[in-house]
């Protein structure tokens, strides 16, 4: 459904070779940064707040997570979530009659282990998780005149093509806003020692993956915008509200590579978001005079600037520009330079969902939130009282085995027993 060229470039001399290679579902989730729908509510002390401390002990006790999604079984509160991300659904099918959300209806199923992820391989690179969409186009990078070709879903024969990112075009022309206003709070950070504490408190829990060298200061996150951050960058702020990006859940961040450090290869396995990188301070390359075309070259040589692989494609940042790729793609970053590369990074939704479908999203996401900070109250699930009453049905007609030996045998014991004499 794309259109618009990609450029192949080779991977960087040095970089880790170890993580070419595939690797099975379990090293997939520890290498994903992302905090998958089947963790909701495991071991958090939030999410049940509401509950006595018994369900508490008993969710935690409870939760399972295996390979083969019909051995999986979910705590009474995640079922409760499902049903509830049931129920929204049915919502939004209501307020969207004309757009089809069987996408969303088959990404939930697979989310709740009820069928089986897609298998990774499809597309070279491509790393999909259960948190997955169907049919979505898959490519590690995406040129920022992109079109969706017919104008996209419903838009009939001969329709003009759509850019997939209206926005970006104007984003690029006011970077120089956005880097004056960052710098200006960098200097400002500095001037009262507090530059590293800036970055310091978001992103610890990602050193793992990440690297002791990435780190990152929020305006949003999880849909949520920062009050207090974006006060400090007005300007920042105006500008992407303006531009009406079709913003999604995981946020907006400035995110910092400190000289000499590199983020590990890994993946989020969600292929209906896609990021924007917006290059705001790229170090040169160092003993090549900074050149593009030496930075570009394609001959297997190694990159001396800044660079970002994914899939089996890498490229680098330039100031004023953007990089958009697709982290479900393995991707992997790598500073070589003295100076700090600073870059805004904005997640928004794939182009080729509906209206309907990032609805649906924005919904099941949303809910997720609130769950995991206990503003949902405890139920019972419908499904877990259907089943007592099925069961406390069974008890009175004589189910369980006692009922089946008496359909094998046409009833009592007795009778039987009688007419054998």
């Amino acid at each position: 459904h794309i259109s618009g060229g990609k450029n192949e470039a080779t991977i960087p001399d040095g970089h880790d070779r170890r993580f070419l290679g595939g690797f099975d579902r379990v090293d997939r989730r520890r290498r994903s940064l992302r905090r998958p729908l089947r963790s909701l509510l495991h071991s958090n002390k939030n999410s049940n707040k509401n509950s006595n401390s018994n369900s508490n002990s008993k969710s935690n006790l409870d939760y399972r997570l295996y390979a083969a999604p019909q051995q999986r079984r979910l705590t009474e509160r995640q079922l409760q979530f499902w049903e509830d991300v049931d129920d929204g659904l049915g919502d939004v099918e209501k307020a969207y009659p004309n757009q089809s959300i069987e996408r969303i209806r088959t990404f939930a199923a697979s989310a709740r282990g009820d069928i089986d992820p897609p298998i990774p391989g499809a597309v070279e690179g491509h790393l999909p998780s259960e948190e997955h969409v169907e049919g979505l186009t898959a490519l590690p990078f995406w040129e920022s005149d992109a079109a969706l070709k017919g104008g996209g879903e419903g838009a009939g024969e001969g329709a003009q093509e759509l850019l997939c990112f209206p926005w970006a075009a104007e984003l690029e022309e006011k970077s120089g806003i956005i880097r004056e206003e960052f710098e200006g709070v960098l200097r400002e950070a500095a001037d009262t020692n507090d530059e590293g504490g800036m970055f310091a408190g978001d992103s610890a829990w990602q050193n793992k993956v990440m690297g002791e060298g990435w780190s990152a200061f929020r305006l949003q996150r999880l849909g949520e915008w920062n009050a207090e951050n974006c006060a400090k960058f007005p300007e920042t702020y105006s500008i992407l509200r303006s531009l009406r990006i079709p913003l999604a859940v995981r946020g907006v961040c400035f995110a910092r590579q400190l000289p000499g450090s590199g983020v590990a290869p890994h993946t989020d396995g969600r292929n209906f978001i896609l990021t924007s990188h917006l290059g705001l301070n790229v170090p040169e390359s160092e003993g090549a005079g900074g050149g593009k075309d030496d930075d570009t070259k394609n001959d297997g040589g190694p990159r001396k600037g800044p660079w970002i692989k994914v899939g089996t494609e890498t490229r680098k940042w330039t100031e004023g520009k953007l990089v958009t790729l697709d982290t479900s793609f393995e991707h992997s970053t790598g500073n070589p330079t003295r100076g700090v590369r600073d870059v805004l990074i904005v997640d928004f939704w794939h182009p080729e969902l509906t209206e309907a479908e990032r609805a649906s999203l924005e919904f099941v996401y949303d809910l997720r939130n609130k769950f995991e900070r206990g503003e949902i109250p405890v139920r019972k699930p419908r499904s877990v009282i259907l089943a007592a009453e099925r069961k406390e049905q069974e008890d009175k007609d004589g189910g369980g085995l006692g009922g089946l030996w008496k359909s094998l045998t046409g009833g009592g014991g007795g009778e039987s027993g009688e007419s054998g004499d």
